[in-house]
């Protein structure tokens, strides 16, 4: 049985913007994306479920984190509608981006452990550069600093 909404648990965009420091255009953007649903009032106004502050907040961070829409759309799937997720909730959230998370956090270890050598050696050349790419073998490899992006 679902209960019926009282005024005090929606907010309207202006109030969600202003509690998470979010533009309108935002909040608009993620409701397109599907990743909030706002409630219509019979004057066709949106309002929000104040848990719709946290599943912001979660995009927010999650963003920060380095995932993609399409991550953060996918692990919010699991949360429920209608009632604020509870720590249950957002634990089991928090496991299935934790692989995520912990593979952004080796690359950028990579990447900060490898930049002074590949970008600070000078040459400014791949194909010329006989310590980190001798004969430009890297090129088979594909596009891009090479050294940087791949473990």
């Amino acid at each position: 049985m679902v209960k019926s909404l009282s005024r005090n648990d929606l907010i309207p965009i202006g109030e969600m913007a202003r509690r998470t420091g979010l533009s309108v255009s935002a909040i608009r953007f993620y409701e397109d994306r599907g990743l909030i649903e706002p409630v219509r009032t019979s004057g066709n106004q949106r309002r929000f479920l104040r848990s719709d502050l946290r599943r912001v907040s979660f995009i927010r961070i999650a963003q920060q984190l380095g995932l993609s829409l399409g991550e953060i759309d996918s692990a919010m799937r699991d949360l429920p509608h209608g009632r604020t997720p509870n720590a249950r909730d957002w634990r089991v959230i928090s496991a299935s981006i934790r692989d995520r998370i912990e593979s952004r956090i080796a690359e950028l270890e990579r990447m900060r452990d490898r930049l002074d050598g590949c970008i600070g050696c000078g040459c400014l050349s791949l194909k010329k550069c006989a310590i980190f790419n001798p004969e430009d073998r890297l090129a088979s490899e594909g596009p891009g600093p090479r050294q940087i992006l791949i473990d």
